[in-house]
């Protein structure tokens, strides 16, 4: 929902801010030797026994963080008058045909791609195929991007692989040909893995898009799929749903099948529209019925996840038709699932959707562990999925005063607290977040009581290695985060909002993450009867920050 009357105002509140852009530069500690003298390195790079030397491990992060450009995601140089380049690329790393004989799912949208691949890769691991799966951003480690089997890939094989990519690049690449840029080198060393591990199949979610995404490589993939569209990266993609889908649709091949999730009017006549021009038989892919799971549930939770595993279920059926596996295809569209499709979809996995995670340190404190510090983590960051989040907290919190005492808070927890824990990028506008995060929370009679303004740890190290936010606080600019406070004082008190203040009843802004998860951990060992549930949203980023603090 909007809010007419406040808009302007808020956006006024907004245009000190509009320029302020966090990004991360690569560590100033990073170790790079010169690119002549990479290839003696190899041959040192794991230890005996494969324990990787943390230092060693430190400088491959080093020198994946030189690869993050310096221009924001919108800069045009980050499009398609640098695509040719992925063709050099793949020469260099002798590519062309082991991507050609790979049996690829693609997977582009903008919200629930990752969590469709997921599904998709867990299905047909169940059903006894080996997988490969490339998704992100990562959480606590960028070996999150890169799951073998169910796994994510192993530091001994990860190292292996980026030093052989990492050398024949530098020593291939010039002033005309530059090193890739850092989703590039990931998306280059992902398909290096997969070919090089023989994995029977590969599912790519896309990064950004469709058309120009470094996955995009992939000429001939088995199946294509679209999840659900919705207004993202509209610095990058569009301003309208038909020019996003229009984006995202250049995933599309001749001759290739290709799925959707339901989809917005105006983003299915652009994904008809394209498949049309291309001779693509594009087919809807009607969301799971909790009744084809056999009373198991899904591993994602959420009533959302009901559309992604819909079309994962299509994409997975129609990758084991293509390649011969007919007797393990569901009968039909409606009926209960094969075993092997329900076990894939109730054990899969994905960080940062949807996950709940207690504070360990303040549970193991007190004695009632019901009344306890409980983060609620979801990584949503467009409007869509910030009424999805909203709903599932609500969901999900409303659930527990409803079961009984002894399952979830004995009678000496009195009360619970809402907090919001909150960032988002700042090309992307609060005033499209916010809103709706406020209105369905309030539509499902949920409120909170404090919101937390924090910058992301990973603005300062983007691969989430030991390095932190500086120390000094003058060194820190929070002008970003002020304004999101602004706004969210805006939206519950309108025009007796706070001041130029960053501490108010309802909202605080703090220098760092650690020091609101401390402030966190202090209310919690103070007000030992109540439930502290802490809602932590607005930027995958974030939430990964605050799952690596959580598990020191």
């Amino acid at each position: 929902m909007s809010h007419p009357p406040l808009l302007g105002q808020l956006r006024r509140l907004l245009q000190p801010c509009s320029s302020v852009v966090p990004i991360a530069a690569a560590p100033s500690t990073a170790r790079c030797l010169s690119p002549r003298a990479m290839s003696s390195t190899v041959a040192s790079q794991v230890q005996p026994g494969g324990a990787v030397a943390a230092a060693e491990y430190e400088d491959v992060l080093g020198r994946l963080s030189s690869l993050i450009t310096q221009k924001v995601r919108a800069h045009s140089g980050n499009r398609g008058n640098q695509w040719d380049l992925m063709a050099h690329y793949l020469q260099i790393l002798e590519l062309e045909e082991p991507i050609a004989r790979m049996k690829v799912i693609h997977v582009a949208g903008t919200k629930g791609k990752g969590s469709t691949c997921t599904f998709t890769e867990s299905i047909l691991r169940s059903c006894g195929f080996s997988t490969g799966l490339f998704t992100s951003p990562h959480l606590m480690d960028v070996r999150e991007r890169f799951r073998l089997n169910g796994v994510d890939i192993s530091e001994e094989k990860f190292l292996k692989y980026f030093w052989w990519c990492w050398n024949k690049l530098k020593e291939k690449t010039d002033d005309d040909i530059p090193m890739p840029t850092y989703f590039r080198f990931l998306a280059l060393l992902a398909f290096k893995i997969f070919s090089a591990e023989q994995v029977d199949v590969a599912v790519l979610e896309v990064g950004l898009g469709g058309k120009f995404d470094a996955t995009n490589v992939v000429e001939a993939p088995i199946v294509c799929g679209i999840s659900s569209l919705g207004y993202d990266h509209m610095e990058i993609l569009g301003n309208t749903l038909g020019e996003i889908a229009g984006e995202k649709a250049g995933i599309f091949k001749k001759g290739v099948l290709a799925y959707t999730a339901p989809q917005p009017e105006e983003a299915m006549i652009a994904l008809k529209q394209r498949a049309l021009e291309l001779g693509v038989s594009l087919q809807v892919a009607n969301p799971l019925e909790p009744h084809q799971l056999k009373d198991q549930h899904l591993g994602l939770h959420g009533d959302h996840q009901y559309v992604n595993a819909g079309l994962a279920v299509a994409l997975a059926s129609t990758w084991l038709e293509k390649q011969g596996h007919l007797d393990k295809i569901p009968p039909n569209q409606t009926g209960p699932l094969p075993d092997q499709f329900i076990s894939g979809l109730s054990n899969a996995s994905l960080q940062g959707r949807a996950q709940i995670v207690t504070d360990s340190q303040v549970n193991s404190e007190v004695e009632d562990k019901d009344c306890s510090l409980v983060f609620y983590l979801d990584g949503a960051h467009s409007p869509e999925s910030m009424e999805i989040c909203a709903r599932w907290f609500s969901h999900v919190t409303k659930e527990n005063r409803r079961m009984p005492s002894s399952m979830v808070h004995s009678q000496s927890c009195g009360d619970f607290q809402k907090i919001l824990l909150f960032n988002c990028m700042s090309v992307r506008d609060p005033l499209r977040l916010l809103p709706h995060l406020v209105d369905t929370s309030m539509q499902n009679r949920v409120h909170f009581d404090m919101a937390l303004f924090v910058p992301n740890q990973s603005q300062y190290n983007k691969l989430g290695s030991n390095s932190s936010a500086p120390a000094e606080p003058e060194q820190i600019d929070l002008s970003w985060q002020l304004s999101l406070q602004r706004v969210w004082e805006k939206l519950l008190h309108g025009d007796k909002g706070m001041n130029d203040t960053n501490s108010s009843e309802t909202s605080q802004v703090f220098e760092s993450l650690p020091l609101a998860i401390e402030w966190l951990r202090t209310k919690a060992r103070q007000n030992r009867s109540i439930s502290f549930q802490v809602l932590v949203t607005g930027s995958l980023h974030l939430v990964g920050d605050v799952l690596r603090l959580l598990k020191k």
